[in-house]
């Protein structure tokens, strides 16, 4: 019989609770959830009106920031970028309680929607507006980091 240690002996002992959560799903999480911040931010930002963006990039007196979220890129079909960034980050987060292989596909997809539209919206700051936003190339970089981890995550789970 092993013996018992000074705290299983005093009744201190708990048992650890394992969790099946890898590594590479909460870097998923962590990122999604700093993404969800921002895209709160710039949500609040668009539906209060306030064009000070804290942005480096300022030309002539003006955030770059401000510019590009008050372009005509800034909204699709009406709806403000920076909520469908919202809706898609709570949407990746929401999958990671799905389980299964409906889950990590659900996942990837997003991520990867979200990847192309992010790729798109860069293309137009840089060779449309010709203005570069640091929020925007977060998210951008955020939902690259993203689309590379679900998609890891994914493929894994089949082999």
């Amino acid at each position: 019989m092993a013996a018992e240690s000074a705290h299983e002996r005093a009744g201190l002992h708990r048992p650890t609770r394992r969790t099946n959560v890898s590594g590479l799903t909460r870097a998923i999480l962590v990122i999604a959830l700093v993404g969800l911040l921002e895209s709160i931010y710039l949500t609040y930002i668009h539906y209060h009106g306030i064009s000070a963006l804290p942005c480096f990039g300022a030309h002539g007196g003006q955030s770059s920031c401000a510019l590009v979220q008050t372009s005509v890129y800034s909204k699709l079909a009406g709806i403000p970028v920076a909520l469908l960034g919202l809706i898609g980050y709570v949407t990746i987060l929401a999958t990671l309680f799905i389980r299964g292989e409906l889950g990590r596909a659900a996942a990837f997809g997003v991520a990867l929607t979200g990847f192309g539209f992010s790729a798109y919206l860069t293309y137009r700051e840089i060779f449309t507006l010709k203005e570069i936003c640091e929020w925007c190339v977060g998210s951008a970089l955020m939902m690259t980091a993203l689309t590379i981890l679900t998609a890891i995550r994914y493929l894994r789970a089949g082999s």
